[in-house]
């Protein structure tokens, strides 16, 4: 790599091999080859991180993130991963399949408290202790300026399904809109006498469904004006709501243990659903609005039916409570969140998916699904946000799910069997 811009490659003689690697419009100041020779890493002072094959073209887009010169790049063993250091006083780690950093997203002041994907997967905002509300592009960079009015901090924020209002609630007892520059939208939503711990879009961006410590959930129009009327059941403080994807229904989840689901009218369908030991702290609803997925203060993830009929067990694994859960797009996996700084994955019937995802150096407060299910967002109290790439599942991975899957199946449990069914039997056996 030189000043000059370009890398070259050479054979042990000398000669040049191929032509100059045109591309980076500053000095190149580092390169790497992959372990297996096909790929080649280059950092330079245009502040990004290139792949070349050995033909010279560009593979994928170039990485940006950071800020300054990038001075050093590295790649991993496996190579699965990139590191670069930069003068911008960061080191990023990034997917090579997927470009996407690991890195927290920095550049909070105190707890992320919220973090949820735009509908067309190009941004996340993140809501902090710290009053403020931001807009980010998926390489970590503020688009615009922290959204700022609300006067204490902020638990939850949502996108609406257009992608051009952000919702915002928190300890100011106020739900506020904004546009995606920062400019607040009418004037703040006042109704609730307490914390306000969720907020959420409907599906047709017409309504906004909040709740709070008052024991209160409450549905606003998008001028601010009540609907209909309160909610005001058994539950004690409600840390949670959801939308069903046609919008006629709304799960909550609280302080008693249960969840129950609400039509728009504000009363009660059915009895609430009981099971969890402790509070229900998050609840999500399926795709195809068939499931309800709950996480809990007593540690576990349940799922449950329209009825209140719980599906399959309890999922174990986490060591402390549970903070955040959410069902990926095609409803077939649940992320969880933790106060043990761990997030997991896990199948359908509660079988963890890969290893529990670590890197956040205190409690994970919100975990969201990009819509293309490819990454996952978190927020934590360690005042980053983090995205992890999750399509790069190894084969190991997968190799579980599917024996997890096979074991309630004949296949596996037969006495007579084929060589092939003897074979995946003995396969499965580690797992």
């Amino acid at each position: 790599g030189s000043w000059d811009k370009t890398l070259r490659l050479w054979d042990l003689a000398g000669n040049p091999i191929a032509q100059p690697l045109r591309g980076h419009t500053g000095s190149v100041s580092s390169v790497a080859i992959s372990p297996d020779g096909k790929t080649i890493i280059s950092g330079s002072n245009d502040n990004t991180v290139w792949l070349w094959d050995l033909q010279g073209n560009p593979i994928a887009q170039p990485f940006k993130g950071h800020e300054r010169f990038v001075t050093s790049v590295a790649i991993s063993p496996d190579g699965k991963n990139v590191v670069s250091g930069s003068k911008d006083s960061t080191v990023r780690l990034w997917d090579l399949k997927s470009s996407l950093t690991y890195q927290p997203i920095q550049k909070h002041e105190q707890s992320v408290t919220s973090v949820a994907f735009s509908p067309d997967g190009r941004h996340l905002i993140s809501g902090c202790f710290d009053r403020k509300v931001r807009l980010w592009d998926r390489q970590g960079n503020l688009v615009t300026s922290p959204f700022q009015g609300h006067n204490l901090g902020i638990w939850s924020v949502a996108f609406s399904p257009d992608g051009q209002t952000i919702a915002s609630g928190g300890d100011d007892q106020t739900v506020r809109l904004w546009d995606l520059k920062g400019n607040p939208i009418g004037q703040p939503f006042q109704g609730h006498e307490s914390i306000i711990y969720s907020v959420a879009f409907s599906p047709d961006g017409k309504t906004i469904a909040s709740g709070g410590n008052d024991k209160k959930i409450l549905l606003w129009d998008l001028k601010g004006n009540l609907i209909s009327q309160l909610f005001q059941g058994e539950q004690k403080e409600v840390y949670s709501v959801a939308f069903s994807p046609d919008g006629q229904t709304i799960a909550s989840g609280g302080n008693d243990q249960t969840v129950q689901l609400w039509d728009l009218k504000g009363n009660p369908i059915g009895q609430p659903f009981r099971g969890h030991q402790d509070s229900v702290t998050s609840v999500a609803i399926s795709p195809d609005g068939k499931t309800i997925a709950s996480g809990s203060n007593d540690q576990t993830v349940r799922l449950w039916d329209l009825k209140g009929n719980p599906i399959g067990k309890p999922f174990k694994g986490h060591e402390e409570r549970i903070l955040s859960v959410a069902f990926s797009p095609d409803g077939e996996t649940i992320v969880s969140s933790s106060k043990d700084k761990t997030l997991r994955l896990w199948d359908f019937k509660g079988k963890p998916i890969g290893k529990p995802i670590r890197g956040h150096e205190a409690d994970v407060w919100s975990v969201a699904f990009s819509p293309d299910g490819k990454s996952v967002a978190s927020g934590s109290r360690d005042y980053t946000m983090r995205l992890w790439p999750i399509s790069d599942t190894s084969w190991e991975d997968w190799l579980e799910i599917g024996c997890n899957r096979l074991q309630e199946n004949s296949i596996l449990t037969k006495l007579e069997t084929d060589d092939t069914t003897k074979a995946a039997s003995k396969i499965c056996q580690k797992f």
